[in-house]
């Protein structure tokens, strides 16, 4: 892998994470101060697969899509490191996870993710999604670090 040049693009991106599209849901990485915090972009379009209509009111991103693109966001934080390259971080909890307002089409979010707690093999991350300077989400997400499969590391070699 190349070394990290900010802002990451997605095609950056997509060598650090396994995800492909309509799973990668983090557009940009505009910030990174690695064991710290990281910030990405997420756009969203109209044409998004995972919008949800609910009667009179607009389509909006669901919240555990919105969850799941801060956990991307600080997965690129953890694997950035070059000593966790060969390893796939996996999701293992969320706590106290608030969900502020909607996000629609339209509107672009910014994410960060900062560090809380970081061992070897585990820890904690403290993220939260604006859009246009309010927060739409925020709460603190565990994950664990694992080998990666043959999978994964073909994926993130394309």
């Amino acid at each position: 892998m190349d070394a990290l040049t900010l802002p990451l693009d997605q095609r950056a991106i997509q060598q650090i994470l396994p995800h492909r599209y309509p799973f990668l849901l983090v557009d940009r990485i505009t910030e990174l101060e690695p064991d710290k915090r990281i910030v990405g972009i997420k756009n969203v379009s109209l044409n998004e697969r995972f919008l949800s209509e609910s009667g009179a009111n607009p389509p909006g991103v669901p919240p555990t899509i919105l969850t799941e693109c801060v956990a991307q966001v600080g997965a690129i934080l953890i694997l950035s490191k070059p000593e966790n390259r060969d390893k796939i971080p996996l999701f293992v909890g969320i706590e106290r996870v608030r969900y502020r307002r909607a996000v629609h089409p339209g509107d672009v979010v910014e994410i960060e993710a900062r560090v809380k707690r970081l061992r070897s093999r585990m820890g904690q991350l403290y993220g939260f999604a604006r859009v246009n300077g309010e927060v739409v989400l925020d709460g603190t997400m565990t994950f664990a670090l694992g080998p990666a499969t043959a999978a994964t590391k073909d994926a993130a070699s394309d």
